[in-house]
């Protein structure tokens, strides 16, 4: 757990991660002698409230007499039809105390291996205890709605937040769709005929209550509506 600060203006990967995982509708389940099987029962209640970790035990009555290796596939798509939705993936692998069975509708108990989060940055590799220990971000359920809200009621506010983008979008630019939002602050896809820019517009403070979400980027426009005044002072 880290204190919230001004400073931070993003959140660490093992945040990034229990989002993911908070969020999931559905994850890919690889292990030994089965075909990859999609699971699809998360039923919107978190993956952490279906999966279990432990702990590594080298020995001990706990450890499973024939560990079943298995693999967990989490994918974090855009909600909003920016290019390339892909966002990130989570992999998480470890060991089973008996096969996995794909008709069983209870929850996976894992002794816990290594976790990764893929993203365009690269692969970032998250311990257990900073993923037990990360804060939920009161906004990851609600993204996905308030993103396609903002882009089906409001699309005109996005050319708006573009005033905020340091340095200014290049003319060249085709288009600007937000891409992600959580307590730390809104993402914009720029799009050009050949590549992508992602910029991120930080919150003065980051969102601790989901109610404090719509004042934050309400303070965003504002901040661009002053920005963009032709009599503001130059700083």
């Amino acid at each position: 757990m880290r204190p919230f600060s001004a400073r931070v203006t993003q959140p660490t990967p093992a945040e990034r991660m229990l989002s993911i995982l908070t969020t999931a509708h559905s994850m890919t389940v690889v292990s030994d002698g089965l075909d990859p099987v999609d699971v699809h029962r998360l039923d919107g209640t978190s993956a952490m409230g279906h999966i279990h970790l432990h702990e590594p035990s080298a020995t001990g009555p706990d450890r499973p007499a024939a560990p079943v290796p298995v693999r967990l596939e989490f994918t974090d798509v855009a909600p909003t039809p920016v290019r390339d939705r892909l966002r990130s993936r989570v992999t998480m692998t470890g060991l089973l105390t008996a096969p996995y069975d794909a008709q069983a509708t209870g929850s996976i108990c894992m002794e816990f291996g290594q976790a990764a989060l893929d993203d365009d940055g690269g692969r970032t590799f998250v311990p257990l205890s900073a993923l037990l220990t990360a804060v939920p971000d009161p906004v990851a359920p609600h993204e996905a709605d308030m993103l396609t809200h903002l882009m089906d009621s409001h699309a005109e506010l996005v050319p708006l937040l573009l005033r905020l983008v340091r340095p200014s979008p290049e003319k060249n630019m085709l288009r600007a769709l937000p891409l992600a939002l959580d307590r730390y602050g809104v993402t914009l896809r720029l799009e050009y005929a050949r590549t992508r820019r992602d910029v991120r517009l930080p919150f003065a403070t980051p969102v601790t209550e989901m109610n404090q979400a719509a004042p934050r980027i309400h303070a965003l426009l504002a901040a661009a509506r002053r920005a963009s005044h032709p009599n503001r002072l130059s700083a």
